[in-house]
């Protein structure tokens, strides 16, 4: 094996894990206030649609772009009004919201173009194309995000009042800071980070949207968050580990291995999954999410 076998293996784990990468970024957001969000799948599948409909309509990539966050947006208030303002349940939003995207792409997608709930071919001006080092833009875009989600959460009054209301909102409220301003926000900001995600798989890796495109890649997410026990940095190499586990299981497919033979292609594309199962099991040690994370707050009178 010589230096362009893992200059390619580097590339293309990279660009598989861009989606999961953006979407993991916006659990950070959102758990970091407060908010459980188990929703991202959903929210993925949404901006995907929505993406590859406004890209294919205008010809424009960036204009799938914007509709691609606004649809993630619009899922993510929806969220945030029955957890935040009504003090719903947030695992029951975050499965209704999964749902929800699941049954409106495909019955929307079906009714416009007829095609089984795929969207026409993308082309041209429609995809993202390449910019630099081989990579589109949505690329530097995801891993400016880590940067920014570092900084800002670290580094600024924003970002450490976000923290704290994930931690302590009594304590942040009696200082005369408002406890649903703050978690809104860190909601909205999910919701764009999952509408990258969902644009960049299906305007970006693709060239248009296919029905459950996302295949699980927001519980993934989840899971890579936890391990990275929501920090911005420790999240990128989580993602980018899964993306050499996506790799591994395209190239390892038809090989047979010393002593065992061939081995299924079902067997070498569960890699990912397996991981996650392994992650979610304790291997990493113990995970403790933010203190108020999933818990309503109920302002004291």
């Amino acid at each position: 094996m010589d230096l362009s076998f893992f200059v390619t293996v580097f590339d293309s784990s990279l660009r598989l894990s861009i989606p999961l990468l953006a979407a993991c970024l916006a659990g950070l957001w959102s758990e970091r206030s407060g908010v459980v969000d188990i929703g991202l799948e959903g929210k993925m599948l949404v901006a995907a649609f929505a993406a590859a409909a406004a890209a294919h309509a205008f010809g424009s990539a960036w204009i799938g772009l914007l509709a691609g966050i606004g649809a993630s947006v619009a899922f993510a208030l929806i969220h945030g009004f029955a957890s935040i303002s009504q003090r719903g349940n947030q695992i029951v939003s975050g499965v209704a919201i999964n749902m929800l995207a699941v049954g409106l792409t495909a019955i929307v997608g079906n009714a416009w173009y007829g095609q089984g709930g795929r969207t026409p071919p993308l082309e041209g001006a429609e995809r993202f194309g390449e910019v630099f080092l081989g990579h589109s833009a949505p690329v530097y875009i995801a891993l400016l995000a880590v940067v920014v989600t570092w900084f800002v959460l670290g580094k600024t009054r924003f970002g450490l009042r976000l923290r704290a209301v994930g931690e302590n909102p009594a304590a942040v409220d009696t200082a005369g800071i408002s406890v649903t301003k703050l978690r809104y926000a860190a909601v909205v900001i999910c919701g764009a980070l999952c509408g990258l995600a969902g644009t960049y798989l299906s305007v970006g890796q693709s060239a248009g949207f296919l029905p459950n495109m996302t295949a699980g890649k927001g519980f993934i997410a989840l899971a890579a968050l936890i391990f990275a026990k929501w920090r911005a940095w420790p999240a990128l190499g989580t993602c980018f580990l899964f993306g050499v586990l996506e790799v591994a299981a395209i190239r390892l497919q038809g090989i047979a291995l010393p002593g065992i033979g061939e081995v299924p292609v079902q067997a070498i594309q569960a890699l990912p999954y397996l991981m996650t199962v392994i992650l979610l099991a304790g291997v990493i040690g113990k995970a403790i999410p933010p203190r108020a994370s999933g818990v309503p707050y109920v302002k004291e009178r």
